[in-house]
C-alpha cells in the first residue's frame, strides 16, 4: 500500500512563522524526532512530542557546551546568541554543564531570588502604570502594544533590577532593540550590539566592585548581589559576572516582551477568554489570572524552540538514533500542544489547571527569571484589561508578522484601538 499521509510540510517560512501549529501537528504525528537543515545552514534534531521534550530537557548526554557540537566549517559559530563568542560572554548559565554549572547557579540564585523579585513588584506596577499613562494620554485611541509597551517594559524593568543607572537605559534599549530583530537590521547589527553591551556591563561591575558597602542594603542591585554573592568562599569573577548580567538581561527581556505581545493576542482574538478574565480581576479575584499566564504561556508562548543542546555520545529519543556532536532543538511550541498530554490542546482555557507546560524549561536548565517573567506578565496583561477594558485589534489579524529568528516567537506589531480615558481618569 502506497503512504497516504500528507507530505511533510515546509518549515521556517513566513507562512509557517505566522502559525506553525499545524507543522508541528504533522511532526508530532510523523515525525517526532525529526533531522532538519535550518536556515542557518546548521543540520539540527527537532524534537516536538511532550514525552519525549521533557527526557531531553533533563537528559545529561545532552550538553549546552557549543564545544561538543560536532559543526562542520559551514556552519561555525551559528548555534548561539550572535556576537557572543568574539564578545567573551560564553561563560553564561545557557552554555556549561556541571559541575560549573551547578556552582554558577547556586551563586546567581543567591542574588536572583523570589524575595527579590517580589520585593520588586510595586515598581513593576509604576513602570507598567508609567507606559499605559503615555500612549493613552495622545488623545488617538491608538497604540502599537508592541513598541510603545511590550518591550519598553521588561527593558526597564530587568534594568532596575540588574542596577543599570535609569540614564544608561536608552543605550540598552537601543541595543536590545537590535538584538530582537532577527536579521531584520543592518548586518552585523546584532554583534556590535552585544558586543557594546559587553563593555559597559564590564565597566559597570568593576564601578560596582569598587563602590560596594561592606554590608548589604536593602533593596541592593542585582549586579551588586551578583559580585557579593560566594560559594564556599568563592566569587564571580568579572568575566563571569558581565556574562551572566548579559543573559539575565537577554533572556529576561525577549521572552516577558513575547509573553505580554503574543498574550494580549490571545486574549485579543478569543473574546469569550478575555471577558472571563475581565470579570475576575473586576472582582478582585486573581486566581484566573494566574491560571490564564500560564495556559498563555504554552497556548502561543515566547519561547517557540529551547536553546541548543549536542550530544556527546549516541543517544536514542522517540526510537531515532542521534549521533555524538549532532544538535538537538526541543520544540517547547509542539511539545506544548501535544494531545497525549493537554485535553483540547489546540483550545484557550485560562482556567486550565493540569498545566506543566514546558515554557520555562525543564531539568537543572529551568528558567531562572520564571518568577519576573510571571510577575511582569500578570501584572501588564491585568492593567491593560483593567484600564483599557474595550481594547481591540486595529488590524486584520492575517496582516500581523512575527518577527523571524528561530528560538523566540513573538510580534512585529501589534496596533491596537481603545477608547481614550475621559480627562482625570486613570
Amino acid at each position: 500500500m502506497p503512504d497516504q499521509s500528507p507530505p511533510a510540510p515546509e518549515l521556517f517560512t513566513w507562512e509557517f512563522a505566522a502559525d506553525p501549529y499545524p507543522a508541528y501537528a504533522w511532526l508530532r504525528e510523523h515525525a517526532p524526532v525529526h533531522r532538519t537543515k535550518l536556515p542557518s545552514g546548521v543540520d539540527a534534531w527537532l524534537v516536538t512530542r511532550y514525552a519525549d521534550a521533557r527526557q531531553t530537557l533533563a537528559d545529561t548526554r545532552l550538553s549546552k557546551n557549543p564545544a561538543h557540537h560536532d559543526e562542520p566549517a559551514h556552519a561555525k559559530g551559528r548555534t548561539g546568541i550572535p556576537g557572543e563568542r568574539q564578545a567573551d560572554l560564553m561563560t553564561h548559565l545557557l552554555n556549561i554543564d556541571p559541575p560549573d554549572h551547578t556552582r554558577l547557579r547556586r551563586l546567581v540564585s543567591k542574588a536572583f531570588t523570589p524575595r527579590r523579585v517580589a520585593e520588586f513588584a510595586p515598581r513593576v506596577q509604576e513602570l507598567t502604570d508609567d507606559l499605559i499613562d503615555r500612549f493613552t494620554t495622545s488623545g488617538s485611541g491608538t497604540a502599537d502594544l508592541i513598541h510603545d509597551f511590550a518591550f519598553p517594559l521588561p527593558i526597564h524593568a530587568i534594568c532596575d533590577l540588574l542596577g543599570v543607572p535609569r540614564e544608561d537605559q536608552d543605550d540598552f534599549r537601543d541595543w536590545a532593540g537590535m538584538m530582537i530583530r532577527h536579521g531584520g537590521g543592518p548586518r552585523g547589527g546584532v554583534a556590535r550590539s552585544v558586543k557594546k553591551m559587553r563593555g559597559y556591563l564590564a565597566e559597570l561591575i568593576h564601578r560596582k566592585r569598587m563602590e560596594l558597602p561592606a554590608e548589604p542594603v536593602p533593596g541592593e542591585d542585582l549586579i551588586s548581589g551578583l559580585i557579593r554573592a560566594s560559594d564556599h568562599g568563592a566569587h564571580l569573577t568579572e568575566n563571569e559576572a558581565a556574562a551572566m548580567a548579559f543573559i539575565l538581561l537577554f533572556a529576561g527581556f525577549e521572552t516577558t516582551v513575547n509573553l505580554i505581545g503574543n498574550g494580549t493576542y490571545a486574549l485579543l482574538t478569543h473574546p469569550e477568554q478575555r471577558m472571563r478574565l475581565q470579570r475576575a480581576l473586576a472582582e478582585g479575584d486573581r486566581a484566573l489570572l494566574e491560571t490564564g499566564v500560564e495556559e498563555l504561556l504554552r497556548y502561543d508562548g515566547p519561547v517557540e524552540l529551547a536553546t541548543w543542546r549536542f550530544a556527546t555520545e549516541p543517544v536514542v529519543i522517540g526510537g531515532q538514533r542521534i549521533e555524538a556532536g549532532d544538535p538537538v532543538l526541543v520544540v517547547l511550541a509542539a511539545a506544548d500542544r501535544d494531545p497525549e498530554r493537554f485535553a483540547d490542546p489546540d483550545t484557550l482555557d485560562l482556567g486550565r489547571r493540569d498545566n506543566q507546560h514546558l515554557g520555562y524549561g525543564h531539568g537543572i536548565h529551568y528558567c531562572l527569571g520564571a518568577p519576573l517573567a510571571r510577575l511582569e506578565g500578570q501584572t501588564a496583561l491585568a492593567s491593560l484589561l483593567t484600564r483599557l477594558p474595550d481594547l481591540r485589534l486595529a488590524v486584520d489579524p492575517a496582516e500581523l508578522r512575527w518577527r523571524g529568528g528561530l528560538i523566540m516567537r513573538g510580534l512585529r506589531t501589534l496596533p491596537v484601538e481603545f477608547s481614550p480615558p475621559r480627562s482625570g481618569q486613570t
